[in-house]
């Protein structure tokens, strides 16, 4: 973790005195609450908050331990939570106070608006005080780190807040010195300060006590986590006692930040899978009241520690999450689709409701959810012409946003699943344009797919072959991974078979045999082995013997046969094992399920582009779609109905 400069930290290294003087040079400007002094309103510019010269003027310890009813700025949702163990109250004008200080906090968005706010402000809980530092940090650090150190830092309102933190953190209450931990370290403040330290050792020994909350754990364990990682060995001790608190009594927010903090703990979930076992059958109880941002950190959790087991529980979320679609941000629909992806769940009700919301709101949607509803889609043959065509238009118009990567996710699902919108001139006018401007930004892998999916909806990227094709960019394929696999010199081999076949005016390049395979790659999933023996019986009634087909028929062209039937040139069938005197070879694509778009009869781009080939290499192509066959109940009418699509002109046949 990067620290701070010591220059910037000089206070924080000083003598006691030294910073009680510092302090003392502030003007009175700061002042913590008593559990008996009643707050005064924060709302008057001109009251400026009190500095306290000694121990005993300093009103922040509450002597008979006050409890504090918070709102934790790190999480959205209200909640009433005790921070100290005590019999007291804190008086309702107090809690009001509070939750309006919190409120205008929340607007403001610079420290020295902040900062400003505070010296305005005439009494401070340590609440307050630490929901002052956490949005100090939220508005002030970015990837870089702090954005303006010494207007922070040098802060006299920073310092004397962080002095008081530090001078009294015995008394403050668990939410105040937790939240302050938190805030500090997210600002990158040297864990080996006296402040830091003194705020750990006192959390640390409040947790040995048992003195803290489940929200409280769960803050502590993020803090450590951050500070120290995963190899923390408070973090054990923080898992242990919530084991032992009682689940069923936690409320939605509490059981989140115990996922949430969990999935950064034990990684795969191996180390406390039986905590986990507890926590998702609890879940699975109250999913009914779960948030849609609650509902996406769970199913993200889910899929983080890789709770596949838990599947009552991921089939509830999903369903859950349906009524959600259009409460969601951006961020948490691309965690709620992960979760659909990774746990290989698919909800009809889910589509529909994306497909009603998705082209209504796509011109406000991040590129990184456009790109991750159209890859959901492709992942599980969803064909939604609503969604496609509305990313479509989207597209179109302004594609400049999204990324190369995101791109590719866009217009991949096109090919994929055999599409073409209305507007597809103008999209992959659009595509063409921006390939032209950013070609080298996109990764070898990114690009070969991206233009392997063009060629299967029949758009032929001509002006990028010679590329794609180039020796340089087979090296640079082959040193990232996946490297040159299979998968990947199938989609080169398509590619080049694509412009011999389909495009003869193109000069350039052609890939070298060495990069080509004897046989396009197919998915056994694609092949329906029950469909092929069906229509298999009923070519064995039709035929009388089974030497007058094959089956699965490796070809010169790469590509493989379902079934290939030899006829001559009067068109009477040959044995499958005659080469001579073969006048036409009949090509059967039994095509399964698997070979078209979910619920549908749009066939898929891989499929369709295998039968175009085929035709144009001289094959007779038969389609057998499982729609047609499925009511067929016996090989009699399997065979008359084969005897149609294959031999309609031929009238020798008898069945």
């Amino acid at each position: 973790m990067a620290l701070i400069s010591q220059k910037s930290f000089q206070f924080y290294s000083s003598s006691a005195p030294a910073r009680k003087s510092i302090l003392m040079t502030l003007s009175k400007r700061l002042s913590f609450i008593s559990g008996q002094r009643k707050p005064q309103s924060y709302s008057s510019v001109a009251m400026r908050m009190l500095c306290f010269k000694d121990k005993s003027q300093y009103m922040f310890c509450r002597k008979n331990h006050v409890k504090l009813r918070i709102q934790s700025l790190s999480v959205n949702e209200t909640v009433h939570l005790c921070g100290d163990t005590g019999s007291s109250t804190k008086p309702n004008k107090v809690w009001v106070d509070e939750q309006h200080f919190l409120q205008n906090l929340n607007c403001l968005c610079t420290s020295k608006e902040i900062f400003d706010f505070l010296s305005s402000v005439e009494i401070m809980t340590d609440t307050m005080a630490s929901g002052a530092l956490q949005r100090i940090s939220e508005v002030e650090m970015d990837d870089s780190g702090l954005k303006n150190p010494e207007g922070v830092l040098e802060n006299e309102v920073f310092r004397a807040l962080c002095f008081q933190f530090e001078c009294e953190s015995s008394k403050l209450s668990n939410t105040g010195l937790l939240n302050a931990f938190q805030a500090l370290i997210k600002l990158r403040i040297d864990p080996r300060s006296m402040l830091m330290v003194s705020l750990l050792s006192e959390a640390e020994e409040r947790l040995g006590k048992g003195q803290l909350t489940v929200k409280n754990l769960c803050a502590l364990g993020e803090s450590l986590l951050e500070l120290e990682g995963p190899s923390s060995a408070t973090l054990e001790q923080i898992v242990n006692h919530m084991q032992e608190k009682d689940m069923e009594m936690w409320t939605p927010l509490e059981i989140v930040m115990v996922y949430k903090m969990l999935q950064g703990i034990v990684g795969e979930g191996k180390q406390y899978q039986d905590l986990l076992n507890r926590l998702n059958s609890v879940t699975l109880t109250i999913v009914s009241q779960l948030s849609p941002k609650f509902t996406s950190i769970i199913l993200n959790s889910l899929v983080v520690l890789h709770q596949t087991r838990a599947v009552p529980l991921v089939t509830a979320l999903c369903r859950h999450s349906v009524k959600h679609i259009p409460y969601f941000t951006g961020d948490e629909l691309v965690h709620v689709l992960e979760a659909f992806l990774y746990f290989g769940h698919r909800e009809q009700t889910f589509t529909v409701a994306l497909e009603a919301y998705v082209p209504e709101s796509i011109i406000n949607m991040k590129p990184q959810t456009v790109s991750k509803v159209m890859k959901y889609c492709s992942q599980k043959r969803i064909l939604s012409k609503p969604i496609f065509d509305a990313v479509a238009e989207d597209f179109i118009s302004d594609a400049d946003r999204f990324t190369t990567e995101q791109i590719a996710e866009c217009i991949t699902p096109f090919g994929t699943l055999n599409y073409l919108p209305p507007n597809a001139s103008s999209l992959f006018r659009k595509l063409e344009t921006i390939l032209h401007a950013r070609l080298r930004h996109f990764q070898p892998h990114t690009l070969l797919n991206l233009l392997h999916s063009c060629v299967l909806i029949q758009r032929y990227p001509v002006n990028f072959l010679p590329k794609i094709f180039s020796p340089y960019f087979l090296q640079q394929l082959q040193a990232q991974p996946p490297g040159l696999d299979r998968t990947v010199t199938t989609q080169l081999t398509q590619l080049f078979l694509t412009v011999t076949l389909e495009c003869p005016f193109y000069e350039g390049p052609k890939l070298l045999p060495k990069y080509q395979v004897k046989a396009f790659l197919t998915s056994d999933s694609s092949m329906d082995v029950h469909l092929l023996k069906r229509v298999k019986a009923g070519l064995l009634y039709l035929l009388k013997k089974r030497m007058y087909f094959s089956s699965e028929v490796s070809t010169p062209y790469f590509y493989t046969l379902d079934i290939e039937i030899k006829l001559d040139e009067e068109g009477f069938v040959l044995p499958a094992v005659q080469c001579e005197e073969v006048h036409k070879r009949v090509a059967l694509c039994v095509d399964g399920q698997n070979r078209f778009c979910i619920n549908s009869h749009n066939l898929l781009g891989e499929e369709a582009i295998k039968q175009r080939h085929l035709q144009l290499l001289g094959y007779e192509v038969v389609q057998i779609p499982f729609f047609e066959i499925e009511s067929l109940q016996n090989c009699r009418k399997m065979a008359e109905y084969l005897h149609k699509k294959i031999f309609s002109h031929t009238y020798g046949l008898s069945c």
